[in-house]
């Protein structure tokens, strides 16, 4: 693990990083101009979502467009969901415009971002006129993390878990040793709900000084085009960043959603499809595995709905698989990570089953 600066904030749109990383690349990107003709590995949205009784409840919510949006009852929701009081909820456009609400509600001085991760939050932090340090995780450490190599100087600290893309979920333990006295520790637990029984989870903890908690519910619930998340901290913080939104931000379907997707039947439901996703992730890496003669590795142990793989001529694979219907995501656009690195969606057995033969004919095509 080392740190790195990151260079200072780019200029005139510049979303690319010091050393090049395209920090605004992302995986819709690898399907937007395939359509239906891709199978979709790139984008880590859980798949055949959202479910029926999930749509019903949004299109209910319809008949109130007229309306301003009141995110009350939602936001009591959330809190309920979990068992805090309704200071310390902020509902928001998605988890990632809370990204934009930390970088620019938050009085910063030298932020570190822990990468390879997501790469938002970095690029809204350099938006905002900030320059970012980085932690670099190692792979030969299995991309785990060492509280003791973020600098103490650090104010703001942003860390995954589980992390995307490298799918590992950090001990709870090891993230509350990053907390101080005037830092801000952000954790983003997008993924968190496709970890059967969240475990590891800080969502909740009054006892982490400066935790900051960010909740998407755009991937288990295939809500990526309604943009709904949260954020949970303490009342002082949710104050400050309350102050940075523009009016009315959560349109009211993405508030009924909300509300719905944190009820008793929803928890249970996702629940369930966590343990699905975790069965269906060991069939892809234990499929993956055969390929280790040719030069694959997967990153393990992984707990998200994705893995990460290395593997030789990675840009070339990533061609292939294309031409023969599946879209990967590149791992070259994350801090750490360079043009060798794939991100693979978890799906469903059939469709792994097929993918694992076209990797077989792209790896076996990119090598010739």
């Amino acid at each position: 693990m080392r740190t790195d600066d990151a260079g200072y904030p780019g200029r005139d749109g510049d979303t690319a990083g010091a050393d090049g990383h395209d920090l605004r690349h992302h995986g819709d990107a690898e399907v937007r101009d395939g359509g239906p003709a891709l199978t979709d590995l790139a984008v880590n949205v859980r798949a055949d979502t959202p479910p029926v009784w999930l749509r019903e409840r949004i299109a209910a919510s319809l008949g109130g467009l007229a309306a301003y949006p009141d995110g009350r009852a939602a936001r009591a929701a959330v809190a309920a969901r979990h068992g805090l009081p309704v200071e310390r909820v902020l509902l928001t456009a998605g988890a990632a415009e809370a990204f934009v609400l930390v970088a620019r509600g938050l009085k910063i001085r030298q932020p570190m971002v822990v990468h390879p991760q997501f790469t938002e939050p970095e690029a809204a932090l350099r938006d905002a006129g900030h320059a970012v340090g980085r932690v670099l995780l190692r792979e030969e450490d299995g991309f785990r993390l060492d509280p003791g190599a973020v600098p103490e100087d650090a104010d703001l600290v942003v860390v995954g878990n589980p992390t995307n893309p490298t799918s590992v979920l950090h001990p709870a333990a090891s993230l509350v040793e990053l907390a101080r006295p005037g830092r801000t520790l952000v954790v983003d637990e997008a993924f968190m709900d496709a970890v059967p029984g969240e475990r590891d989870a800080l969502a909740g903890r009054t006892d982490v000084p400066g935790l900051v908690v960010l909740r998407s519910l755009t991937k288990t619930w295939g809500l990526a085009g309604l943009r709904i998340g949260y954020v949970l901290a303490d009342p002082g913080t949710i104050a400050e960043l309350s102050r940075a939104q523009p009016l009315w931000p959560v349109s009211t379907p993405a508030l009924a959603a909300a509300e719905a997707c944190v009820s008793p039947r929803a928890l249970a439901e996702a629940g369930h499809a966590a343990r699905r996703v975790a069965a269906d992730r060991a069939h892809l890496v234990a499929g993956l595995r055969e390929f280790e003669p040719d030069g694959l590795r997967v990153v393990e142990p992984a707990d998200g709905p994705f893995v990460l793989v290395r593997l030789p001529r990675a840009a070339a694979v990533r061609d292939r698989l294309r031409g023969l219907g599946f879209a990967v995501r590149r791992g070259d656009t994350f801090p750490g990570l360079g043009e060798e690195w794939l991100r693979l969606a978890v799906r469903d057995r059939t469709t792994v089953n097929g993918f694992l033969q076209a990797l077989d004919r792209a790896m076996a095509a990119a090598g010739s």
